[in-house]
């Protein structure tokens, strides 16, 4: 197989500098490009962070992009002028924003993931089975922890699943979504979807999904130990999409979940 080749948006990020360690070893993929939203003197592995530009990606078959929602739409933007793939990590979009991805994607293929792991993309999954079998009679609410530097919340992992509960009722999320709480000890169900956000400390990501009747409560839960399992969904994610046609793609259609 051709290497393809790779630039990484965000690289002095967590994820950012994930990435760029992990695709050295990287099977079929070649870094090029580096970028950030700001001018970077020193270089990462040989390589000369760029800001967001049409020569820092002219070189690129696919973008990685983990950032923020405003630098996405940016790089969406020009590697929609140069017909380049786009793999979404990024979190906390709004509505607005959401539809503007979808816009883009009829010109490019982009994938978007709330969450890269393969783990918590069988949770969603699975999610959307339960909130489907148990119907109405059960209430449901989301709970995360990330570490202390993670800026939004509920995370974007958290609201996926927020969505398979939804999905699982043939119901409209945005209709359906509760109360964000933050660092609260406890929260309660409602006939809405709550969602409760810890930061603390360095926690990789845990998520928890919780269906309760009167009778009963089912939780389903995922735990995630080290952030390289992101970047190798990222790849995996990046090496599928390069086959396909402009459109809007998720981890669900890389695993033939559906």
């Amino acid at each position: 197989m051709k290497k393809i080749n790779l630039a990484i948006t965000g690289c002095l990020g967590r994820m950012g500098q994930q990435l760029v360690k992990s695709s050295k070893n990287a099977k079929n993929l070649r870094l090029v490009s580096v970028t950030e939203n700001r001018i970077v003197n020193k270089k990462l592995f040989g390589l000369k962070p760029q800001l967001n530009s049409e020569s820092a990606f002219k070189n690129a078959n696919i973008i990685i992009d983990f950032t923020v929602p405003k630098c996405t739409l940016e790089i969406l933007k020009i590697a929609s002028k140069l017909n380049k793939r786009v793999v979404i990590g990024t979190t906390g979009f709004s509505k607005k924003e959401e539809k503007l991805i979808k816009k883009y994607s009829r010109k490019i293929p982009i994938l978007k993931a709330g969450n890269m792991s393969l783990g918590i993309n069988l949770l969603m999954y699975l999610t959307e089975i339960a909130s489907k079998s148990l119907g109405n009679n059960f209430l449901s609410k989301v709970f995360e922890i990330h570490h202390k530097h993670k800026k939004d919340y509920p995370s974007g992992t958290a609201l996926m699943l927020g969505k398979g509960i939804a999905t699982g009722k043939n119901k409209d999320f945005y209709k359906l979504m509760g109360k964000k709480y933050l660092n609260k000890k406890t929260f309660p169900f409602s006939k809405k979807i709550n969602f409760n956000s810890i930061r603390k400390g360095e926690i990789v990501g845990n998520h928890k999904v919780l269906f309760s009747s009167e009778k009963e409560t089912i939780t389903l839960n995922h735990e995630a130990f080290d952030r390289a399992l992101y970047s190798e969904g990222a790849f995996t994610s990046a090496k599928w999409l390069m086959g396909k046609k402009p459109g809007l793609y998720s981890m669900q259609d890389v695993l033939n979940f559906k």
